[in-house]
């Protein structure tokens, strides 16, 4: 990776430079009076997005405190943009026939078929193929994920999404409920992820979506919940973000995953913005 960094220095955004356009983003983002789908909020993120993932050797935890505060209010703002975005359309989706069938009118469907392929080559490696039950932590209500991986690669397990929102999980069913099928392995539970305690030992993998605990400590308090609670064994797979993209979304490293087993970390250097963790939970203690 050293080499091929070397190798495009020149390409390389200075960290400085990147700051600050990022910076004035946060400013623009900050004045709006909406963060509901428009012409402008998604001009905005849409730039925020591109600058985000263009090479860059930036050191996150480098930066200076102020610059720190910034990123974790623009992960906060950029994060509620995305879940109106999801609102807006997964109640459209779920107006009209055939729901299931018209998810690539989403304009980020492609990121999550390809992030969800990623995820799961990276499970089988690991030896999970098709657990027969799955939770996924975050979902919100266009459960991208859970549909892709129960389509198109885990079409034997079921599936429990976790949201803290009703109305998300509201909408997400009756996008769900167009098919009879797939409606009975794929199920949403409105909770705080941090109040499910025995349940939590019923999945074989629990995915963490990357806006559950936007602010890192709060993140880790959650890992820390789902690792306390989950079966041992179990296989958790915590979606994260590192460089530029740590704009974007938290980011976690292997040290701030404390009594899992690292299996394997994949860090994006295309147009996808997630990193992937994926961690056991030891059989028996440390």
């Amino acid at each position: 990776m050293a080499s091929l960094q070397n190798s495009n220095f020149e390409t390389l955004i200075p960290a400085e430079i990147l700051v600050a356009r990022v910076t004035q983003i946060h400013g623009s983002i900050s004045k709006l009076e909406s963060l509901r789908p428009s012409k402008q909020v998604n001009s905005l993120l849409t730039h925020l997005v591109k600058l985000c993932t263009l090479p860059s050797d930036i050191d996150i935890e480098a930066l200076p405190q102020e610059v720190q505060d910034m990123r974790e209010n623009l992960i906060i703002l950029s994060g509620r943009a995305e879940g109106l975005l999801e609102l807006e359309f997964a109640t459209f989706l779920s107006k009209i026939p055939k729901p299931l069938s018209n998810l690539n009118l989403f304009p980020y469907y492609g990121n999550y078929v390809e992030l969800a392929s990623l995820e799961y080559r990276i499970l089988s490696e690991n030896g999970v193929v098709q657990p027969k039950k799955v939770a996924f932590v975050g979902s919100g209500p266009m459960p991208l994920t859970s549909i892709v991986m129960a389509t198109h690669h885990m079409k034997s397990t079921h599936f429990d999404n976790f949201d803290i929102d009703e109305a998300a999980n509201d909408v997400a069913r009756q996008l769900i409920a167009s098919d009879v099928e797939f409606e009975k392995r794929v199920k949403f539970v409105t909770n705080d992820i941090m109040k499910v305690r025995e349940k939590l030992g019923e999945y074989d993998c629990i995915f963490l979506a990357a806006l559950v605990g936007m602010r890192k400590e709060e993140k880790l308090t959650i890992v820390g919940h789902i690792g306390k609670y989950m079966k041992a064994g179990g296989f958790l797979l915590v979606r994260s973000a590192k460089g530029a993209r740590a704009f974007l979304y938290p980011a976690l490293e292997q040290h701030d995953l404390p009594g899992f087993e690292l299996l394997s970390i994949f860090h994006p250097t295309n147009e996808l913005i997630n990193s992937v963790v994926l961690v056991r939970k030891p059989i028996s203690p440390n």
